[in-house]
This record gives C-alpha cells, structure tokens and sequence, in this order.
C-alpha cells in the first residue's frame, strides 16, 4: 500500500492526499493507494496541487497497517508522519 505525502506551502505542515485529492494533516484521512495505477493517478494531481502553489515536493511512500493503524514503513517517513522520535527536554538554566 502507498499513500502520497508533500508540505503544505502555507505553513510547511506535512500533508497526505485524500480521496477527493484534497490535503490533510492525519495519515489516518489519507487516501491509501493500491495500485499502480491508481498511484501515478493520483500522484499526477498532486503535481497539479504543485502547479497550483498548495504543495511542495509530493511523492509516494509505502505504508503498513498494524492493527488497523496506518505507519509508514521508513523512519523518515514515520518522523514526517508522527513527530520527532526522542522527547524534547526543556534546557536547565544556570548550568553549563
């Protein structure tokens, strides 16, 4: 299964395409894609989203489902997905 990934230009935020080639900020409300077919169908709308200043960079990455739960299969891609994969600690102050 794939699903098509970008940067919405607005903000930067990462997107997945849905099935009405609409852009959202959950890959559980992506559109997941099967076939090949359907894969450069719907990776050429998303050309045209570029064309039309709505996205950056669309490309098609690989997704699992795990217990019904969408997860990319890169890390990379599980990072742009989901967040950073280490907490972020605040700083102390005063200590060197």
């Amino acid at each position: 299964m794939q699903m098509i990934i970008a940067n919405r230009l607005t903000d930067g935020r990462v997107v997945f395409m849905d099935d009405a080639g609409d852009w959202v900020n959950e890959i559980a409300d992506g559109l997941l894609l099967v076939s090949r077919q359907d894969a450069d169908e719907h990776l050429s709308a998303a050309q045209q989203a570029v064309e039309e200043n709505r996205v950056v960079d669309p490309y098609l990455i690989d997704v699992a489902a795990d217990a019904g739960r969408r997860r990319p299969v890169l890390v990379r891609e599980r990072i742009r997905a989901f967040g950073p994969s280490v907490g972020l600690v605040p700083q102390s102050r005063g200590v060197i």
